[in-house]
């Protein structure tokens, strides 16, 4: 079961009320806000970016969109997927301007020129997982763009966790590195260890909470990763209303590959699947220890339910 998840994302009570504007600090200005004027400054005025207009009427801009995360939880397939539709222009790499201080520093004009090109009417789309875990980034994208919409995929909390101790693994493995095994990271001293990374990043009521301080939750649009999994026409469907395009998307766009095991996508003729990387199977893991994460996520998982007034399929 565990091997199908991970293919298939090759594809691939009441809310909390929250501020959906961060509090300003009169008496001193957060690095941030400094950071973002030195910004500006290397840009000139705000508006005054080089779009690097093409001949043919296109030009690369500042994103709409961004896809903030989560890692392991779909965001290539999502991408993959959104880039189906005809208004849509995505950006191949995973940026990493906000959370990577050597990229921000660099200013917005150097983020504009790792953008596709687009045509006036097209949404321009990044993808960087990272961001949602990564605290300094709501403000900054709040400080850019306080209207932009941002796109989340979440999956099962403990999936995730397999997944992202899966990754790591096999990139050690194909440097020829040892890497522990998963169970000398999930157990400390006979106990589930709370401080892996890993598990940290599937606490996502925490990081939830950082993004609400910038962004109303109607900016924040989840997609639910094991739907997607599932049945990835009607999650796809969602998020063409979200971000108001025209429904181009259609069922025909995806098939199920039997000998892969997973969905792909076909488009205008075109069938393809993700990367290779994306299927692999995850390491087998003692059924009283997967236990003792399911029960360790069950209240996170509560909290983050009633933070954004919306249950999901988890353990």
């Amino acid at each position: 079961m565990a091997a199908f998840l991970l293919g298939a994302v090759l594809l691939i009570v009441q809310p909390q009320i929250v501020p959906s504007r961060p509090a300003i600090n009169s008496k001193a200005e957060t690095t941030s806000q400094s950071v973002q004027r030195e910004l500006l400054k290397k840009t000139s005025q705000k508006n005054d970016f080089k779009e690097n207009i093409h001949s043919n009427g296109s030009c690369q801009q500042l994103p709409q969109t961004i896809i903030i995360g989560v890692r392991k939880g779909g965001t290539r397939a999502l991408l993959e997927m959104l880039s189906l539709h005809p208004d849509i222009a995505a950006a191949e790499s995973e940026v990493h301007f906000f959370d990577w201080e050597d990229h921000y520093r660099n200013g917005l004009q150097w983020y504009i020129n790792q953008m596709p090109f687009s045509y006036p009417h097209q949404i321009t789309v990044e993808k960087t997982p990272a961001y949602f875990t990564s605290p300094k980034v709501p403000e900054r994208v709040y400080n850019m763009n306080q209207s932009m919409r941002l796109l989340l995929i979440l999956r099962d909390p403990s999936e995730r966790v397999l997944s992202d101790y899966t990754q790591v693994f096999y990139n050690h493995m194909q440097k020829h590195k040892p890497y522990p095994s998963i169970e000398q990271f999930l157990i400390k001293d006979g106990e589930l260890n709370v401080d892996y990374k890993a598990i940290n990043r599937s606490l996502y009521y925490i990081h939830m909470q950082n993004w609400l301080k910038y962004f109303p939750l109607d900016h924040i649009h989840i997609v639910d990763g094991d739907k997607l999994i599932k049945d990835p026409f009607p999650e796809i469907e969602k998020v063409e209303r979200f971000l108001k395009l025209s429904p181009q998307i259609n069922a025909s766009n995806f098939y199920f590959n039997k000998t892969k095991g997973f969905y792909c996508l076909r488009d205008s003729g075109r069938e393809r699947c993700l990367h290779e990387s994306k299927g692999r199977a995850h390491p087998q893991v003692d059924t009283r220890l997967l236990e003792k994460l399911h029960e360790y996520f069950h209240e996170p998982n509560k909290k983050f339910f009633e933070l954004v007034g919306r249950t999901f399929d988890w353990h």
